[in-house]
C-alpha cells in the first residue's frame, strides 16, 4: 500500500465518478441479501480463504463505542484490521480519523464502501480487498483488531515488528496474550484493551536482556 493510501484525500478522483456512485448505489440496493447470503457460507469458506477462520460478526454499539473511547484524542491514520461491514472504520471518520479497513471478503468491503457513502464520511474513508496478513501495517499510528485467540499471537508478533512507537492498538472481545495493557473499557463481549506499541517494544528488550 503507498502512503497515499492514507494521506491527504484517501480516494483518487477516479473513484469519485458518477459511474462509482451508481456502483455504491447499485451494491447498497442488494447489501443485506448480499450480507444474509454470506452470513450462511462463512463457516464453509473461511477456512479456505484465510489463515485463521475468522466468521464476519458485526461489532456492537457497545463494542463501537469503547473503541473510540480509548481512542479519545488520539489522531493520525487509523486502520481496522478485518473491517467486516466497516462500521468501526466509519465511526472513527465522524470523529476526525483517516481511516483504512481491510477485509478479505469483496462483498463486505463494497457494502462498507457504501455505507460510508451513504454516510457522508467516504472522502476520508478507504477500503481494501486484501489478506492483512499480507499487509504491513507500519504507516499506521492507531490499529483496531476484533480477533479470535488462535490468531493474536501471532498478530502480536507481526505488529510487535512492525509498528512504530508512536502507535496505539486496540484489541476487542480478545486481549493480547502478552502485552500488559494500559486500559480498559467495556465488559464481556464487548471489552476492550487499549495497548501502547512504545511500552510492548519495551517490554520485548526487557526480555532479551
Amino acid at each position: 500500500m503507498s502512503s497515499e493510501a492514507v494521506a491527504g484525500d484517501p480516494f483518487p478522483a477516479a473513484e469519485k465518478s458518477p459511474k462509482r456512485r451508481w456502483g455504491l448505489v447499485l451494491v447498497g440496493a442488494t447489501g443485506g441479501a448480499v450480507l444474509v447470503l454470506y452470513a450462511a457460507t462463512a463457516p464453509f469458506v473461511a477456512p479456505a480463504l484465510r489463515r485463521i477462520c475468522l466468521p464476519f460478526v458485526p461489532a456492537t454499539p457497545a463494542q463501537v463505542e469503547s473503541v473510540l473511547q480509548l481512542l479519545s484524542g488520539r489522531r493520525g491514520a487509523l486502520v481496522d484490521i478485518g473491517s467486516g461491514d466497516g462500521r468501526i472504520v466509519i465511526a472513527a471518520a465522524k470523529q476526525g480519523f483517516r481511516a483504512v479497513g481491510y477485509e478479505l471478503n469483496p462483498w463486505l468491503v463494497w457494502f462498507s464502501r457504501y455505507r460510508a457513502w451513504q454516510q457522508g464520511v467516504h472522502h476520508y474513508t478507504r477500503f481494501y480487498i486484501s489478506d492483512f496478513w499480507k499487509v504491513n501495517f507500519s504507516e499506521f499510528s492507531n490499529v483496531v483488531v476484533f480477533g479470535v485467540p488462535q490468531m493474536m499471537v501471532s498478530l502480536e508478533k507481526k505488529l510487535q515488528n512492525e509498528l512504530k512507537e508512536n502507535a496505539s492498538i486496540v484489541a476487542c472481545r480478545f486481549p493480547f496474550p502478552s502485552w500488559i495493557a494500559l486500559q480498559e473499557s467495556g465488559k464481556g463481549i464487548d471489552a476492550a484493551w487499549l495497548y501502547n506499541a512504545k511500552s510492548f517494544k519495551m517490554t520485548a528488550k526487557e526480555k532479551k536482556s
